[in-house]
């Protein structure tokens, strides 16, 4: 984008902000952005991943699983990425996801998260242990971040589309840490996106500061005591970025600011040298703010809740009784090389699911009342007697944990046709007597589910996620 085409008034603002950075600033605009990749600890090392590849890549700093890659590369249009191995992101936008401190176990909330590569990232960093809750109020960005979970292959989450304030209702300390992107004027990605400047003329930093702190005040009232909050945004603006934050901090004394470490290029807030600026003319990246707050105090409760004291919960829907109907569905998870505690699973009508830990048992919050679009990992429906598996429980698991699979090079052009709801021809050798529900994988990396039937394997490809 041509700078002469920003706002005066916004430029005028960053000569103020910058002071004699200023014109180094302005030329950035005339460089071309960075494209990042970040892989999926959830089905391998970024090591192996790069050691596989081919590629060319090189490190993000800021973020261990992420790398810069050329342009020219179309990473979107290999099997790999069917499979879920990364996902495409700007190299900035990795930072906050990589600067909260998860650990497996953890309890977490990204609040404000389409479409989904802060949460896929929150996603890898738990493995699996604890409960991923992922929010936007908007229903239809929620749908695409329920998607990126899915295709990462994150099954201990609840994905839902509500206001911070509806959650606050039911979730009152109950997270151990929470991320809130917050939604704001987007000064930091002007450079990379033109559309921003035309929003920005329209809801500039006034409207959105408003909306920050609403969001963020919501937020703390989740967190439990001892728990860290981290909040982001992609703009410069001092009132949506640090004004933001000393509001919060004047209004909350239990809270405090945990200094980030500082990577080069880094810069450090205005006036809080806790928090982390980030300035395209000083990283290979766009503009971000990032901040890490911690509520003072510890968790109340026995250590067998978890530190809760609630009541007990107010059950999602019938769990699942494993009476003579209900055989094909313990058939087909017996094919799978994975214990199930039977306690978590639980079906509305034909549909089953998997309930993340945290969510089920004594000690969990109400669930009712709030709209999700998913609760815990889609295990499959269950159709006039035969178990149908879910495309979300392909992706769920590894090779290794499924008794019959299907193994392709990703440079097998029969992929692709896999990917675009075709049937597989397969060949005399790759026949056997076996019948039924398969694994299909590329490199050894699952993509779907397909049934075996004299030298064929039907189709069970997910339509919504077909190669286009």
């Amino acid at each position: 984008m041509d700078y002469r085409e920003l706002p005066s008034d916004y430029l005028e603002k960053m000569k103020k902000l910058l002071k004699e950075e200023f014109e180094d600033y302005l030329t950035c605009f005339s460089e071309p952005p960075h494209y990042g990749l970040r892989v999926n600890r959830l089905k391998c090392t970024p090591e192996q991943f790069a050691a596989e590849c081919g590629w060319k890549l090189t490190q993000i700093p800021w973020a261990g699983d992420g790398f810069y890659y050329d342009r020219d590369l179309k990473p979107a249009r290999h099997p790999w990425y069917f499979a879920g191995l990364y996902y495409l992101q700007e190299p900035s936008a990795m930072a906050p996801a990589s600067l909260l401190p998860v650990e497996p176990g953890d309890k977490v909330l990204d609040l404000c998260a389409a479409p989904g590569g802060k949460s896929t990232e929150l996603a890898a960093k738990l493995q699996g242990e604890g409960l991923l809750f992922s929010n936007d109020i908007s229903n239809s960005r929620a749908k695409a971040l329920l998607k990126n979970l899915e295709l990462a292959g994150a099954g201990n989450i609840c994905v839902s589309s509500e206001t911070p304030e509806k959650l606050a209702r039911y979730f009152e300390g109950f997270f151990d840490k929470i991320l809130v992107d917050a939604p704001c004027s987007g000064e930091g990605m002007f450079r990379r996106d033109g559309d921003m400047v035309k929003s920005y003329s329209q809801k500039g930093p006034e409207y959105y500061s408003r909306i920050q702190y609403e969001i963020v005040s919501e937020a703390v009232k989740m967190l439990r005591p001892g728990g860290m909050m981290l909040y982001s945004t992609c703009t410069f603006d001092e009132e949506e970025n640090e004004g933001t934050i000393r509001r919060l901090l004047k209004e909350h004394d239990d809270l405090h600011l945990v200094p980030l470490e500082k990577q080069d290029g880094f810069q450090p807030g205005i006036g809080l040298s806790e928090c982390v600026r980030l300035f395209p003319h000083k990283i290979r990246g766009e503009g971000h703010f990032i901040a890490l707050l911690k509520k003072d105090g510890r968790s109340c409760g026995s250590e067998e809740d978890g530190g809760r004291s609630r009541k007990a919960p107010v059950p999602l829907a019938a769990p699942a009784k494993w009476t003579k109907e209900w055989e094909p569905v313990r058939e087909f998870l017996a094919l799978t090389h994975r214990e199930w505690e039977p306690g978590r699973l639980y079906h509305v009508n034909e549909t089953i699911y998997y309930l993340p830990e945290p969510l089920s048992g004594a000690g969990a919050p109400y669930l009712k009342k709030v709209r999700y679009l998913r609760t815990g990992l889609l295990l499959g429906e269950l159709k006039k007697g035969r178990f149908e598996p879910s495309q979300a429980l392909a992706m769920y698991l590894k090779k290794e944990e499924f008794t019959d699979t299907f193994d392709m090079s990703s440079e097998d052009g029969r992929v692709i046709r896999y990917l675009k709801g075709e049937t597989v021809q397969l060949s005399e050798e790759e026949t056997t007597q076996s019948r039924g529900w398969c694994l299909v994988c590329a490199d050894g990396h699952p993509l779907g589910f397909a049934r075996r039937q004299n030298g064929i394997l039907k189709n069970k490809y997910y339509p919504g996620w077909r190669w286009q």
